[in-house]
């Protein structure tokens, strides 16, 4: 009987921890491609739908980080850089898309209608996607809001990480990572620095 109870314990404490796979590596395919997501338009997208002739470029966002929406005195947040780097991406021929996969806050702050209103309030160009159950997030290994995914046009991943070096002022950044990935990936060469650091605010997954 005890080993019953331990073993339904066990099973409890899988099903109750979040599992999500090791980052996805540089080169491999997006997973979920045709996988419906609800975006704030009402309309329902997928990562294939969104591509374009030379990839997608997916930004794990969401509502209240930060590292995304700013705090008003330290630092201004990259999301009011997101705009601009998807007319970069639209003009090399890549889409953009922003994903929220903050599921143990879709009661709250995370929320469809919270969504809604901050993509009005932000004035998004781009689809921004519900990941229920942070399905799409788990699959790839997404840590961080935001966390930057970039896919080629046969969706295999050739950057991953930041934005760019400084969250707190744009005309202060010296490295932009992605605008250079962008740049390399538009005229059909290898990417030089494929890799760095997301940082930003940790994805809050359902435990």
């Amino acid at each position: 009987m005890k080993s019953i109870l331990l073993s339904c314990a066990a099973v409890l404490a899988m099903t109750l921890t979040p599992v999500f796979a090791q980052e996805l590596a540089i080169g491999e395919t997006a997973p979920m491609p045709d996988a419906p997501m609800m975006g704030v338009d009402g309309e329902k997208q997928s990562l294939n739908s969104l591509k374009q002739e030379n990839g997608l470029l997916i930004i794990f966002s969401c509502n209240t980080c930060p590292f995304v929406v700013g705090n008003g005195t330290k630092t201004e947040g990259w999301e009011g850089r997101y705009n601009n780097l998807a007319a970069f991406a639209e003009e090399r021929q890549v889409g953009t898309v922003l994903v929220n996969s903050n599921e143990a806050k879709r009661e709250g702050d995370d929320s469809f209608p919270a969504m809604r209103k901050h993509a009005a309030e932000a004035g998004y160009t781009m689809p921004y996607l519900v990941d229920e159950g942070s399905k799409l997030a788990n699959n790839v290994g997404a840590r961080t809001t935001p966390h930057i995914y970039l896919f080629d046009g046969d969706m295999t991943l050739v950057y991953r990480g930041s934005i760019d070096d400084n969250v707190s002022r744009a005309e202060d950044v010296k490295e932009r990572y992605l605008e250079n990935a962008l740049d390399r990936l538009s005229a059909g060469k290898k990417i030089k620095v494929a890799e760095t650091k997301a940082v930003g605010c940790s994805i809050k997954r359902v435990k």
